[in-house]
């Protein structure tokens, strides 16, 4: 499944869909009692549970009535539900729950909380603040989106940040990278025509060809060009005719004609057209595998496909990883705040998240 068919598995693939019989007021006033520390008969915890919340959760906060609360809920019922407890208590939700969490439940709540595009508008801002640019974040939120998508957290980038996304991205970056970024953010991708002109996929094979291995000096803006506003079915058949004519797959040929952040965006935009559920499922695998866990790529990632297609996500991470998302996500070291969507029994972890679905 790539770009083009995305649309089609949107329900298919949604692992947070909202309550059914949803009421701003009180649900508003439910998260007012769980900072409050009111009790709302929650069962008793287990050692190690009660170990973990002390180091992510403020004494007296019931972290077990936001999550059942805030995870049961879709994003735009969650914005009603900020909206409510503004009018009744005077107080911003989202400011209220970072003073009452901290951590990574404090992190993962918070994000929770975000408009989608203002959350990733957030995401590219702070990969670019202070020193150092994370240049993997920026590759992963700008390949992986549509046009559309990417339309709307240029908006909302500018709306809370006061400055142009592009211009940022400019400012930070530079060279081929700088070029192949700057191309993605003007969506200029077909997301959804289904035609491919075979001549003009030949040819845009041949491109690469010449550009990459039968000259010195690899032309890479020519091919740049091509990944960044080509439809996902065209470069598919681009990267057909180049293996063909090559006798190695694209894949193969950037990594041998490029290197670093180069190479990563060039791959990431490959891999997203190929499958982009395949694309995440690495993405969340990574963020899991050897020694800690990458917090921010784990929550970022739950987070915003939660509501589009994380169900999709989590077929394909068993396929390649012969291993279900939620119980690696079980077992990856301090991380259980994702875990009740996993259908893994409550004595095993605390009972804490309902973002990897049912």
């Amino acid at each position: 499944v790539c770009w083009t068919r995305s649309w089609r598995v949107e329900q298919e693939g949604v692992t947070v869909k909202g309550s059914p019989h949803f009421s701003p007021d009180p649900d508003a006033e439910i998260l007012y009692k769980a900072m409050k520390g009111i009790a709302f008969g929650m069962a008793p915890l287990l050692s190690h549970q009660a170990v973990w919340l002390s180091c992510c959760v403020s004494t007296g906060t019931n972290e077990q009535a936001i999550t059942d609360m805030l995870t049961k809920r879709s994003n735009a019922q969650r914005q009603q539900i900020s909206k409510s407890f503004k009018a009744q208590f005077s107080k911003d939700l989202t400011e209220t729950l970072k003073s009452e969490l901290s951590g990574k439940f404090e992190r993962l709540i918070v994000a929770l909380m975000y408009p989608p595009y203002r959350y990733e508008a957030k995401e590219l801002h702070d990969a670019m603040k202070g020193l150092g640019t994370k240049e993997e974040v920026i590759i992963e939120i700008l390949a992986s989106r549509t046009k559309h998508q990417l339309w709307e957290i240029m908006k909302a980038y500018e709306e809370d940040y006061g400055s142009s996304l592009e211009e940022d991205i400019q400012a930070d970056t530079s060279g081929y990278l700088e070029r192949i970024l700057v191309c993605l953010l003007q969506g200029s991708r077909d997301d959804v025509s289904g035609f491919v002109d075979p001549e003009l996929a030949l040819q845009d094979a041949q491109v690469r060809l010449s550009a990459g291995e039968k000259i010195h000096g690899t032309d890479e803006m020519k091919f740049i060009t091509i990944l960044c506003t080509r439809s996902a079915t065209h470069l598919m058949r681009v990267f057909e005719e180049y293996e063909k004519i090559a006798n190695k797959s694209i894949e193969d040929s950037i990594k041998s004609e490029t290197h670093g952040s180069l190479e990563e965006a060039m791959l990431t935009v490959v891999k997203c057209t190929h499958n982009l559920h395949s694309y995440f499922a690495e993405r969340l695998h990574y963020a899991m595998k050897g020694p800690g866990t990458r917090d921010g790529t784990l929550i970022r990632n739950i987070v915003s496909r939660s509501e589009i297609d994380l169900n999709l996500i989590k077929g394909e991470f068993k396929k390649m990883y012969g291993k279900t998302l939620s119980s690696m996500i079980m077992v990856s070291h301090e991380f259980p705040i994702f875990t009740p969507v996993c259908d893994i029994n409550i004595t095993e972890r605390p009972r804490c998240y309902d973002l990897c679905a049912k």
